[in-house]
């Protein structure tokens, strides 16, 4: 860009002396041409102004002004130059007189080093032969070394000593190929060592592809051996623990818990690893397919030949598609036959990848292991899933479940995750348990139905342990002298080993599984077993089969038993559980059996009660209008008493004590109800006081009978004094009020209260409306007037009304 100057005065000036121009037009025309700015405007105004001669004078006078300053350069510029061209000049004479200098040096030198040069062609000659014989003798060296090595590599090849052979053509590939004294070597190296790994590839190859056949039979029977050692040692640890606490079951725990204890007695049992199972495996007689040398050897050639990688893929792709054909399962083959073999055969391949893992120098990743178990994790599931989908008898599930439990204890010591095992295990507990329900329902029913509901006879003391001892349903602590005719019937003890065996069932299913507290779902399980089965199928037992009342009885005193061996059944299943007694009792229970006991005491209630109405029958006989009270009472009363002592007498060696009163007293019960019917009665259309008296004989007497059934009861803990008379309180109260002098006192609420507060007041109001005078009923006012009315009568009247106004 050009630079700007300021104005030149001169020019100013001349432009100032043109025709008309300003001195500032001036100025700013000698500024624009400077900054060489466009002169278009300064042109268009002098024309348009007229005056474009003065314009063009003052364009010449800056044109010369320019041209002084151009001269003043120039002549600055040529005295510069004619300097430099005398430097130069000079410069070119000092360099003749150096190149005359060098001439004579060379002609010096050449004259002096004539002789040497000549001597140094010989030395030179020589020396090329003495290196052509040097390198002749090298290259005979090399070739007698390379063909060593190449016969050595024969060798090795022959005797399937393959690495060897590799080192030697790797050390003529290495030393030799590119120091080969001829092309034809060479070129024979280049063909020969590709075709010796090639040889040595297909070998191996072959002997791998022979091992891998092999394992997958090895596999099955390492697996099968790592489960019975498994098995083995689980049931050595219940058989100490058993004698260590008493027959209790503890749970071994393999789930991946943050915190876990070993005792020393576990890390006994499994102190041994997958060099164990090996060990036993091989001492069986299999030492020739577990083998995995072949496989090191193979996974060794392919590292030298730098096939490594490609081995590795190779060796996990080919295992990979082993396990997938390990997992087939026959539909020909019922799964219950093939599922230890299933099993075992995936058991066996992990151990084998655990100890190829370990010891395989990198054959292997534990990624890789980890897919594989992800595979096989993932199908067992899948397969487990199906089966037991299928499955409908709770024996198929619990096989299945401890081999597969076992399973899980023998791959968890080599560190594999079997929590998805678990979880399908826990996943199907309702299911098994409702098979297992539906198994104790069907030999519950058969049980009971195959019960003729008679005392059990046990003759000898073995009989006596078993069917009493060992639910811990015994009376006494002392053995009784034999014939022994036990209270229950044959089918309690049976009923208590089907739930003995359910409780083992449940907790073997359980047990082992990963569960830290198996004790809630024990007890929740059974109390299904005893609330839904048990309980239900007497029920229905008793609902559908005709009973007698001493069958009845029975019955009853079954389920006094009964409430007593399920307090020990939910004892064994807590200590089976690993649970401490003392816990296990602190929880309050019901009793399981309580819709069963409440049916069988009102089937026995109901089969008196159809009794007492066969007596009551001859209540038709008693006269309601009796001239004078029947001194003993009246004939119903004597039967019913009769046949409540027969039934007493026979009770007792049937129903325990505290059955015998709630029977006694509801019986009692329904004798007052049945009482009080009678005076409501619509056949009974009027009575008096002698009929009431009589009444009040047969009332006497059943109060007798309970206040001498009574002292049997005394030694129970809930016994209340008078419990049995006072079923009778509310016949009693009636035939109190209709026998006292001031009937009216009944409407006294502190009298009520004390005396009459079972009386219903509708009840009273009927009662005693039929036990007025007849004539006061039949003529109204008209038999009785004049005549000074009863007091009593007079105070029954105004009850009547007191009590017709109040209701």
């Amino acid at each position: 860009m050009r630079r700007k100057v300021a104005p030149d005065s001169s020019a100013m000036a001349a432009v100032g002396g043109g025709e008309g121009a300003t001195e500032v037009e001036q100025a700013q025309l000698s500024t624009a041409i400077r900054n060489g700015e466009d002169l278009g405007p300064f042109v268009r105004r002098a024309f348009a102004s007229g005056r474009p001669e003065a314009l063009l004078s003052s364009l010449h006078h800056f044109a010369r002004s320019k041209e002084v300053e151009i001269e003043d350069v120039c002549k600055a510029h040529y005295q510069d130059f004619m300097g430099a061209v005398d430097d130069l000049r000079s410069l070119l004479s000092d360099v003749d007189s150096l190149k005359s200098a060098l001439a004579d040096s060379n002609a010096a030198v050449q004259s002096t080093v004539g002789p040497l040069l000549a001597a140094l062609d010989a030395y030179l000659e020589a020396r090329s032969v003495a290196d052509n014989l040097t390198a002749a003798i090298r290259a005979a060296r090399l070739c007698s070394r390379l063909f060593a090595l190449l016969a050595r590599a024969n060798e090795h090849l022959a005797a399937d000593r393959l690495y060897l052979a590799l080192r030697a053509i790797a050390a003529a590939e290495r030393d030799l190929l590119q120091a080969a004294p001829h092309p034809t070597i060479r070129r024979m190296l280049v063909s020969l060592i590709p075709a010796v790994h090639a040889h040595v590839e297909r070998k191996i190859f072959e002997e791998f592809s022979d091992w891998m056949v092999q394992i997958r039979v090895a596999s099955r029977h390492l697996g099968q051996i790592a489960i019975d050692r498994a098995s083995a040692a689980r049931q050595r640890q219940a058989e100490e623990q058993g004698i260590r606490s008493g027959s209790t079951i503890t749970t071994s725990i393999f789930r991946d818990h943050p915190y876990s204890l070993r005792l020393e007695e576990e890390e006994d049992d499994w102190s041994g690893d997958d060099s164990d199972d090996l060990a036993a495996a091989l001492s069986d007689g299999e030492a020739s397919i577990l083998d995995l040398i072949p496989l090191y050897r193979a996974h060794h050639i392919h590292t030298t030949l730098g096939l490594e990688e490609r081995f590795r893929r190779y060796y996990f792709e080919n295992r990979k598609l082993q396990l997938t054909s390990d997992f087939q399962v026959s539909s020909l083959t019922p799964f219950l036959e093939s599922h230890q073999i299933f099993f075992a055969q995936i058991v066996g391949f992990f151990i084998v990848e655990d100890r190829i893992l370990c010891t395989g120098g990198g054959l292997i990743a534990p990624p890789d292991v980890d897919a594989l178990w992800e595979i096989a994790i993932t199908k067992m599931v899948s397969v487990l899933e199906d089966q037991f989908s299928r499955m409908q008898t709770a024996n198929h599930f619990l096989l299945i479940k401890d081999y597969v439990s076992l399973l899980g204890v023998t791959l968890h010591r080599y560190c594999y995750s079997v929590d998805p095992l678990l979880d399908v295990l826990s996943k199907h507990r309702d299911k098994y348990h409702d098979l297992l329900l539906s198994d104790c329902r069907r030999q519950v029913s058969e049980t009971l139905a195959a019960d003729k509901f008679e005392q059990m006879l046990m003759k000898t003391e073995f009989e006596y342990s078993k069917n009493v001892l060992s639910f811990q349903i015994q009376t006494s602590e002392i053995t009784p002298a034999f014939p022994y005719v036990a209270s229950f019937s044959s089918s309690v003890p049976d009923l208590c080993v089907i739930c003995r065996s359910f409780i083992k069932d449940s907790i073997s299913f359980m047990s082992h599984g990963g569960q830290l507290d198996i004790y809630p779902i024990v007890k929740k399980y059974l109390e299904r077993l005893l609330g839904e089965v048990v309980d239900g199928s007497i029920l229905h037992h008793i609902e559908s089969r005709s009973l007698g009342v001493s069958q009845a009885m029975q019955v009853a005193a079954n389920m006094v038993i009964l409430e007593q061996a399920c307090n020990f059944l939910f004892r064994h299943a807590a200590q089976l559980s690993g649970i401490p007694l003392r816990i296990a009792e602190k929880v309050r229970r019901e009793f399981p059996l309580k819709k069963s006991r409440i049916a069988t005491e009102e089937l026995l209630l109901g089969l008196l009660r159809k009794k007492i109405n066969d007596f009551m029958m001859l209540t038709d006989s008693i006269s309601w209008m009796a001239d004078s009270p029947p001194p003993s009472g009246n004939e119903y009363s004597n039967e019913v008493i009769i046949y409540l002592e027969t039934l007493v007498s026979t009770a007792l060696q049937i129903l325990p004590i505290q059955v015998l009163r709630r029977i006694l007293q509801g019986v009692l019960t329904y004798i007052s109800n049945t009482i009080m019917g009678l005076f409501l009665s619509d056949t009974v259309k009027r009575f008096n006081l002698n009929a009431v008296m009589g009444i009040d004989v047969d009332l006497k007497r059943f109060e007798s009978f309970a206040d001498d059934q009574s002292r049997l009861f005394t030694d129970s803990d809930d016994f209340v004094a008078n419990e049995l008379k006072l079923a009778l309180l509310e016949a009693r109260q009636l035939v109190n009020l209709l026998m006292c002098n001031n009937p009216e006192n009944f409407l006294n609420p502190v009298i009520t209260e004390r005396s009459y507060n079972k009386l219903n007041y509708k009840k009273v109001i009927t009662v005693t409306e039929k036990f007025r005078e007849s004539s006061d009923r039949l003529f109204g006012t008209f038999g009785t007037r004049g005549a000074r009315q009863n007091p009593k009568q007079k105070s029954l009247d105004a009850l009547i009304k007191r009590l017709k106004d109040a209701s």
